[in-house]
């Protein structure tokens, strides 16, 4: 996938459009709880900035309002927050196409525009031609730096590249050269470590990664289909029934090709789950009334020592109940583990990702990708419409 950067094209007193993922938690008060996904794409408004861009003008989806205008998802406390990082003036404007907003582009003052929430309009999940052309009749160049929604063909993706030259952002660029080297010419051992809760979510990515990596890490309520396949107890913990074959059928294919997959040995268990429930360390076999709810302390052992000599590893899903601290410690250990290692360790967005940033271990990584359902699309071996629609070099 090589497609041409912000860096690739002349940008020197033309309008830029930039598809950014501003679409960050609120609380009641409308205060933004974390801002990481607007510092993430800084450094591509910066390079605007810098490289003389007449206008700067950023697009972001917040929430779902499902074409509807919802006061409570309007982008000014965004536009409030950008001001505060970028050091730059920015003008919040209260719709995103249409002549009136042309015009209030053209006679701003300011280089930093925020169109008001794309999904305010039905066209922008529609991927309507007309709702696409209005995006596209503001700016001479595109770029798409959210890759959070590349997996969607919605007006702002892949809609307006149609109408106007479309380039990735510095942080696409970034997700495509890291989740693309690690599938297509990793360093090996090459290891990837599967967790949350439905083997179902993850049937494409085990079926794509089975040909590429050397080894499969298997935790979470996913591990307890692929233990029930193999004629272990369970007791109450997570089970897809109709998921079953396939996970013995994955496991014999994994011996076929001569690639090792990894399941729990030990389990941590509790009757009910509570944060204040009792916890008990249980084998293979789980007790009828018990629930596993994270790796237990063997496997935890076990897996590092697995992954000790890895060169590269993915890691996608977290292995037990991390947002509940009792049931955090498996996940917790895996991830203190990669920190330390000499590998390329690249760790899928979405609940991985926050759980990476409960520990506090970013910085340790090699690259936390932005978006939790297109990193499990680029790892299923999906193109993603909103990077197949770019320009290639």
């Amino acid at each position: 996938m090589n497609k041409r950067s912000i860096r690739d094209i002349d940008i020197k007193n033309k309008s830029v459009i930039i598809r950014v993922d501003f679409n960050v938690p609120l609380d009641k008060q409308l205060n933004i709880t974390d801002d990481t996904r607007i510092r993430a794409a800084l450094p591509t408004i910066k390079y605007a900035l810098e490289h003389g861009a007449k206008k700067i003008i950023l697009m972001s989806h917040l929430g779902r309002p499902d074409g509807q205008i919802k006061e409570e998802l309007r982008l000014n406390p965004i536009a409030k927050r950008l001001q505060q990082l970028l050091g730059e003036p920015v003008e919040k404007l209260d719709d995103c196409v249409g002549p009136l907003i042309k015009n209030k582009i053209e006679s701003s003052e300011k280089r930093v525009i925020l169109l008001e929430n794309l999904r305010f309009h039905s066209g922008e999940e529609e991927n309507d031609t007309d709702f696409a052309k209005g995006l596209a009749d503001l700016a001479d160049i595109y770029v798409n730096d959210a890759f959070g929604t590349a997996h969607r063909a919605h007006a702002s993706t892949e809609g307006i590249t149609k109408f106007i030259p479309g380039v990735c952002g510095f942080l696409l660029e970034k997700e495509i050269n890291y989740l693309g080297t690690a599938l297509e010419n990793p360093k090996r051992p090459f290891a990837v470590i599967l967790g949350g809760g439905k083997v179902s979510d993850k049937i494409k990515v085990i079926e794509n990664l089975l040909n590429k990596a050397d080894k499969i890490i298997i935790g979470g309520g996913m591990a307890y289909t692929f233990l029930k396949s193999q004629g272990k107890q369970i007791g109450k913990s997570k089970l897809e029934a109709d998921k079953i074959e396939f996970a013995r059928e994955v496991l014999e294919k994994a011996k076929l090709k001569k690639k090792e997959i990894l399941l729990p040995v030990d389990n941590i268990c509790v009757r009910e789950i509570k944060p204040d429930s009792e916890v008990k360390v249980v084998g293979e076999n789980i007790p009828d009334e018990l629930i596993a709810v994270d790796i237990g302390p063997k496997t935890i052992e076990i897996y590092k020592k697995s992954l000790a000599r890895s060169k590269t590893i993915v890691w996608n899903g977290p292995l037990g109940i991390f947002e509940i601290d009792a049931f955090a410690n498996g996940t917790k250990k895996i991830a203190e583990f990669l920190s330390t290692l000499n590998a390329t360790t690249i760790i899928g967005g979405g609940d991985t990702a926050a759980a990476i940033a409960k520990f506090g271990l970013e910085d340790k990584m090699t690259h936390i990708s932005t978006g939790g359902g297109a990193s499990l699309e680029f790892l299923e071996g999906k193109i993603l419409p909103g990077i197949n629609a770019l320009e290639n070099k």
